[in-house]
């Protein structure tokens, strides 16, 4: 399961456990859009579903509950400003609701702002310290800002309180391999791509892993697990590209970095690798074009 399936489902159920436990003061036409839009938006009719919330907030402006499943709805569309305004709503409605923090910290977590997702993350885990996806918005965070023991840390939380997310297995699988510690990492994507055998970014992941091993086989064969499941993925190209070269195989590097050339024309580093087989290759001229190209594009020396 992808995050945003995953999320979606914990949100759609938060809404729904949110519909059953109000008052029961608000109109009987307000909350039947609301429970319209919760039923639409478990159906996959999102734009169905921000409509109903709409209704039911213009029925009943301090409506909590679709507030925040409006805010759910706006991410699911990818409507970032827009979620990121009901959330902040939810919260200054009831500013002890752990979900609208959880939720507001998603939105600032694919907005880049990643010191806000963890400042949510950590206040709804603070008013509910058994939320898993508290844990796993904050530890994905920390793994964007390259703090890797704290991501493991939160990721391996998370995992205790719900163990069957495959993406929290992913993001500590990733940390791991920052970290070096390869073995963890490839059983982490070993995890999490036996509880979602359909996310190519735990291939692509593993396979960089066992790249890195010097098990060039294994590598080889999750990128092209990886390709199989996502066609158009460059980096699992130029990756698989990478394993052949180390193998000697140069004339299939050569073919997988043009494919990823191809894919993402603007890849410096795919110009130097693909320079490089050239090179090996005793193709000079070649060679010296992809350099030059990836030069170009700003690619420097690690």
């Amino acid at each position: 399961m992808n995050l945003r399936r995953w999320l979606t489902a914990v949100l759609v159920g938060v809404a729904v456990l949110m519909l059953r436990s109000s008052s029961g003061d608000e109109s009987t036409s307000a909350a039947d859009a609301l429970k319209r839009g919760d039923s639409l938006r478990d159906k996959g009719d999102v734009d169905g579903a921000i409509a109903a919330y709409t209704e039911a907030i213009r029925l009943e402006p301090k409506n909590i509950e679709a507030i925040y499943g409006r805010g759910c709805a706006y991410w699911q569309k990818c409507y970032l400003d827009k979620a990121l305004a009901d959330y902040s709503e939810a919260i200054r409605l009831r500013p002890r609701m752990a979900e609208a923090y959880c939720g507001r910290a998603i939105v600032y977590g694919e907005k880049g702002d990643f010191d806000k997702a963890i400042a949510d993350s950590t206040e709804a885990i603070r008013l509910n310290p058994k939320l898993p996806h508290g844990y796993y918005n904050r530890g994905n965070a920390y793994m964007e800002k390259g703090d890797f023991d704290k991501a493991i840390a939160d990721c391996s939380e998370s995992i205790r309180l719900e163990p069957h997310h495959a993406e929290t297995y992913g993001v500590r699988g990733v940390a791991y391999e920052k970290k070096g510690e390869l073995d963890k990492a490839i059983a982490d994507f070993t995890e999490s791509a036996r509880l979602d055998p359909h996310n190519a970014d735990t291939y692509r992941g593993r396979a960089w892993a066992y790249g890195k091993k010097g098990e060039f086989e294994k590598a080889i064969a999750d990128y092209a697990k990886t390709i199989r499941l996502d066609p158009k993925n460059a980096a699992a190209y130029c990756g698989r590209g990478w394993a052949y070269a180390e193998t000697g195989e140069l004339n299939k590097a050569i073919a997988d970095y043009t494919k990823a050339i191809g894919l993402n024309p603007k890849d410096a580093e795919t110009y130097q690798y693909r320079a490089i087989a050239y090179e090996k290759q005793g193709d000079k001229s070649k060679a010296e074009k992809d350099f030059t190209q990836a030069k170009k594009l700003g690619y420097k020396r690690k």
